[in-house]
């Protein structure tokens, strides 16, 4: 496979090709095949944007229609019969069954253009320009966002300051800490040096963190902390959402409504640009005009997307979620820990993953996600020193497809750990 076009002429920002060094050119369901026709196992699931799986056969349907049909393709944030559908969709099908009541605004297309106009939302609504976010959370990459966003590489890539944003402790770095009653005194405290925010913004489970999910009850308390103080609550749920978690929305478990959710990612269906800030109906004062984007409304997005609430509701995929769920969880306790006692394990859904930092920390997850990408399986790397081996699989994988992708991650992980018995991993 050639790869020196890249190499030529492509930015030396590129990152996933580095570590998936094939050219990939046709995918279907969980699996991926290069120019040569090799399998490999899809277990990264483009970091949560392909729920449903590769060319999701009921979703290309309905776009390849739409395509033929002569349809309009764009239209700023004009009307047309394609949102029209997805916003009664959404609505009927997702919204009113779970009690929820929001307005839908069309951002950018990424799940970080989301993040901005929640930012700026919060602000103007409350008047305050402070915000405050969790250690080892990520919200984006824009400059917005991007202060939020505690990783320091990413952090370090700015170029300028990044302010406006408090960072709390998250709940699982300081199990001694009550982490309500800390931002209390946060707000109570005139000595705190602390400005009230105009919003709490949180993801349910810190994916890029090391997937970390936040107990019920915490979730429950930050609502109550944030109405009784009068300050808004953020969701991100750009990577946990769409059904990732057993529910399409990661924050369900908890019986929550936020303020304002950010979704997207698997929101366009299979892998198409689209983002939505869900906002309560008495937040939405914007002016017409005052946040806009040329591709806020992307129509084959909304075609995928509708078609993709469809194909989530009518396979029942939150429930087989909730299913698959118990047999990653019981194949990594039986089969994966004891391989060795400094293994742990974190998870929800069908977002898991296997914590390698008391075995050597990020060397030793690379070199368990390279053995694994020479099994065939591609699998990517999150939290702190990238030390945790971060499990996506598509929602609509087989049993015994995920077994397969397991059992690969077992194998990988043992032999790594034969390299480092015998100091081959330095």
């Amino acid at each position: 496979m050639d790869t020196s076009v890249f190499d030529d002429y492509e930015s030396s920002v590129r990152s996933y090709c580095r570590h998936f060094p094939a050219v990939f050119s046709r995918a279907e369901g969980a699996f991926m095949y290069d120019e040569d026709g090799t399998e490999y196992l899809d277990f990264f699931c483009g970091a949560g944007a392909l729920n449903y799986g590769h060319n999701n056969p009921y979703i290309i349907d309905k776009m390849m229609k739409y395509l033929q049909s002569g349809s309009i393709l764009h239209s700023m944030d004009m009307y047309t019969p394609a949102k029209r559908e997805f916003l009664e969709t959404l609505e009927n099908k997702v919204l009113k069954p779970r009690g929820l009541d929001y307005r839908v605004m069309c951002c950018g297309p990424t799940g970080t253009n989301a993040n901005e106009a929640a930012l700026k939302l919060a602000r103007k609504y409350t008047g305050r320009s402070n915000v405050w976010a969790f250690m080892g959370c990520f919200h984006g990459m824009t400059l917005g966002a991007l202060s939020l966003t505690t990783e320091k590489f990413a952090r370090d890539a700015a170029g300028v300051a990044l302010g406006n944003c408090t960072h709390i402790p998250a709940p699982y770095m300081f199990p001694e800490l009550d982490v309500i009653k800390y931002m209390q005194r946060l707000l109570d405290d005139d000595h705190s040096g602390v400005e009230k925010p105009a919003a709490l913004i949180m993801e349910t489970i810190q994916a890029e963190g090391g997937i970390f999910p936040f107990e019920t009850e915490f979730l429950k308390a930050c609502r109550e902390f944030c109405d009784k103080n009068e300050i808004l609550l953020i969701i991100d749920d750009i990577q946990a959402g769409c059904a990732r978690t057993g529910t399409f929305f990661s924050f369900e478990r908890a019986g929550i409504k936020p303020d304002m959710v950010s979704v997207s990612k698997s929101i366009g269906g299979v892998g198409m640009p689209m983002a939505l800030l869900l906002i309560s109906p008495d937040k939405d004062i914007w002016e017409p005009a005052e946040h806009n984007g040329t591709f806020r409304g992307n129509q084959l997005s909304f075609v995928a997307g509708k078609a993709a609430l469809e194909f989530m509701l009518e396979n029942r995929v939150e429930e087989e979620v909730r299913r698959k769920s118990k047999i990653v969880e019981e194949f990594i306790e039986k089969e994966i820990l004891p391989l060795d006692e400094r293994l742990s394990c974190r998870g929800i859904g069908l977002m898991w993953g296997i914590d390698c930092e008391k075995l050597g920390g990020g060397k030793f997850s690379e070199a368990v996600v390279d053995a694994c990408f020479g099994h065939r399986l591609v699998i990517e790397r999150a939290g702190r020193d990238s030390s945790v081996v971060k499990l996506m699989p598509a929602l609509v994988i087989t049993d015994e497809t995920l077994l397969k992708g397991l059992r690969i991650i077992k194998q990988s992980i043992a032999e790594v750990l034969g390299r480092k018995k015998t100091g081959d991993l330095m």
